[in-house]
Formats: C-alpha cells, sequence, structure tokens
C-alpha cells in the first residue's frame, strides 16, 4: 500500500486498479485531494472509493471536480439531474446494462474520458465488474504487430448486436427522444493517451465492426485475435461492489465488463460519463 499525500492507494492487482482509502467525499475534497486522486487515477486506470453514501448532487459536484458532465445518447438521466443515469438490473430481467468487454460509447466522434458508477443497491453476490489494461494490452504485442496496428483506423458502431441488446431494458424505461439509431466513429486502433502520453489498444468487442477500408469479413480474424487478447487475465482487475462504493475509470486506456451472475436480484447504480477528446 501506498501514500499520495492523505490518501492510501491499495493496488487491486498488478496490472491496474486501486482503492483509495482516507478520502470522505461528504465533505467537499479541496484542491490538493483531487490532485492525487487524478494522479492516482492515471497511475491504475481505475481507483475505488467505499463507504461514500452520496446524494446524487454530491456526486455530480464530485465528478465536475474532474471534467465536463456529457449525457448518455440513449437514455434520460434521473429528472433532477439529467447527467446521471440510473442503472437498474430487477429482478426479473436476465440482460444487464452494457455486459459485455467494452470501451464506453467509442461510436462517437469524441469519446469520454472518463465513468463514473457509484452503488446504491447490490445482489448479496455476483455483479462485480471486471477492469482491463488497454496500455498492457499494446505493450505486449510483438513490434512487428504494434508497427502495424498503429497505420490502421478502426469503424465503431452502436448498433453491433452484442451490445445493443444489452441496453435494450433501458432504453425501454428511459428512452431520449433525441436519440438516433446509430452512431458510428471512425478512430485509430492504436491511440496515445493525451496526460500520460502512453499508447493504448483502441478497439472492443462491444463497439467495433471493422477496420477502415476493409470488410467485417476481411476484419474478423485479427480483431477476433485483438479481442481475445486484450482482455488476458494478466491485464485485469476484479471489483466487487458493497452500498456506496464508486469506481471511477479512465475510458482511455482501459475497457470494462460488468458480470452478469446475480438473476433473480436487484441491482441499483448511477452512472455519470466525463467528456473526452478525439482520439488521436
Amino acid at each position: 500500500m501506498t501514500t499520495t499525500s492523505h490518501i492510501e492507494c491499495e493496488p487491486l492487482s498488478g496490472a491496474l486498479g486501486a482503492e483509495l482509502h482516507g478520502v470522505d467525499l461528504m465533505h467537499p475534497p479541496d484542491e490538493a485531494t483531487i490532485a492525487a486522486i487524478r494522479r492516482a487515477w492515471l497511475e491504475y486506470g481505475v481507483v475505488f472509493f467505499r463507504g461514500q453514501e452520496l446524494p446524487e448532487r454530491a456526486f455530480l459536484d464530485f465528478a465536475k471536480r474532474f471534467g465536463a458532465v456529457v449525457e448518455y445518447p440513449f437514455m434520460k438521466g434521473l429528472d433532477a439531474f439529467p447527467e446521471i443515469i440510473p442503472v437498474v438490473k430487477l429482478e426479473h430481467e436476465r440482460v444487464n446494462f452494457g455486459g459485455v468487454w467494452h470501451s464506453d460509447t467509442s461510436y462517437l466522434e469524441m469519446p469520454p474520458m472518463g465513468t463514473m458508477l457509484m452503488a446504491r443497491e447490490v445482489p448479496p453476490r455476483g455483479g462485480d465488474t471486471l477492469f482491463a489494461n488497454m496500455y498492457l494490452a499494446f505493450e505486449t504485442l510483438s513490434t512487428g504487430m504494434q508497427r502495424m496496428l498503429e497505420g490502421l483506423v478502426a469503424r465503431n458502431s452502436s448498433a453491433k448486436a452484442d451490445v445493443s441488446r444489452t441496453r435494450e431494458d433501458q432504453v425501454r424505461a428511459r428512452a431520449r427522444d433525441d436519440a438516433r439509431p446509430d452512431y458510428t466513429a471512425e478512430h485509430p486502433v492504436v491511440r496515445t493517451h493525451p496526460e500520460t502520453g502512453r499508447k493504448a489498444l483502441y478497439v472492443n468487442a462491444g463497439h467495433t465492426i471493422c477496420f477502415r477500408d476493409m470488410t467485417e469479413a476481411e476484419s474478423a480474424p485479427l480483431l477476433s485475435y485483438l479481442f481475445a487478447h486484450q482482455v488476458r487475465p494478466e491485464f485485469t482487475c476484479r471489483f466487487r461492489w458493497r452500498p456506496g462504493s464508486i469506481a471511477f475509470w479512465d475510458n482511455r486506456c482501459t475497457q470494462h465488463n460488468p458480470v452478469n451472475d446475480y438473476h433473480g436480484y436487484r441491482r441499483a447504480m448511477l452512472r455519470i460519463t466525463l467528456a473526452g477528446d478525439r482520439p488521436r
């Protein structure tokens, strides 16, 4: 365990992720604490807080300390706080929201910088979230593969079947009137993180459909290899939720996958998304 300012960082795995101790978010953190959290976030890719039973306003105010908040393109937020998206799986539902490995909304021209998720209700067991380090996914490829991938651009779509099915229950309850049927964007397969300068693999099984100037059939063999490679166990960590837990992940260098293993139980979360820039 390491200490940054007065914050203790407890790594969850050798790849990424750390629980941050010594912060009470019910009291707005000072600038030094926010800077320390950001340093840990950039180092570990995803950071976690425990025991933070925040009201919606305090959760939103905390998120805004790290950047501008953007709304999710398919779903309405809370009536009082439209920037906060409720993510709820009910007892009778069988599909969970975003239940595949993915990077958030990579089908947008400017995908989000990061995402915060706070647990309100969790099942007695199950419902963990997996995270994977896309720096390691790129850095462990051969130099020949790295050179080839750095010249490629990938097309990402919101309509890819595996992930579009995972939002159907949520959209049915809170669909936005202005949502388009499909969002599509092209991004480099290898992006350079604008703050750390490190290179990360930026394709994902949830949204990436093909490479530019290639058909889906031509792209499939290489994409299948990359999708399997980037979530190897040694690149991942696993987080077990409790009420009041918060996860804050860097969408530019990580992927995540909420595990759907809690049928018959309710799981209720609140999500905030932070604006990003165009991947380069």
